[in-house]
């Protein structure tokens, strides 16, 4: 089974509509808070950050456990951003979502409210980034269900295989902002640094 992508920019927001995202979001939170992922039936929200001028970039929260077919959306609060799978297909980035997942990429994001969704259906790691903040560190990481697939691997384990000689390296900033799958799988949700 692959993701299901669902871009959409949402610049009219109700406050019902609010009022009704953030109680799910914080359903979400109050599950994955004691180690719990969030039931695949509720839809959780990262929220795509960026101080003024880009000082601080960042995904929030930047590590989250949720159950097979949930349905995670990023919407951009600053900045201009993107949600973008660790992927060959993604400018030749290692894997590092699970294998038989189909990868995504947001596309830029430029105005707040903007969004991306997914549905997550198949179980592992999933590894991600923001293309014009990667360096900067802004990546994130999704456990679904259990810890599986390519995510669960050191960064360099692809390097001896010479089919993948034209695969990319995680920047340093990046590896250093990941989340450890056991924190994930520990606290459900990890905030930004």
């Amino acid at each position: 089974m692959c993701p299901k992508t669902k871009p959409s920019c949402n610049s009219g927001h109700t406050r019902r509509g609010a009022l009704r995202a953030g109680g799910l979001l914080l359903a979400g939170f109050a599950a994955c808070a004691v180690g719990r992922p969030v039931a695949a039936a509720q839809s959780v929200e990262i929220r795509m950050r960026s101080l003024a001028g880009g000082a601080r970039v960042s995904f929030d929260p930047v590590g989250l456990l949720v159950t097979r077919g949930a349905t995670v959306r990023w919407v951009v609060e600053a900045g201009v951003h993107t949600t973008t799978a660790y992927h060959p297909d993604n400018a030749s980035h290692p894997l590092r979502i699970p294998e038989g997942a189909r990868p995504w990429d947001s596309g830029y994001l430029v105005q707040p409210g903007s969004a991306f969704e997914i549905e997550l259906t198949v179980e592992g790691v999933y590894d991600y980034f923001c293309t014009p903040h990667e360096l900067a560190g802004m990546v994130g990481r999704i456990i679904v269900g259990r810890p599986l697939g390519p995510g669960t691997l050191p960064f360099d384990y692809f390097k001896d295989d010479p089919t993948k000689a034209g695969w990319t390296t995680v920047p340093q900033a990046a590896r250093a902002a990941l989340p450890t799958v056991e924190d994930i799988m520990k606290k459900g949700v990890i905030p930004p640094k």
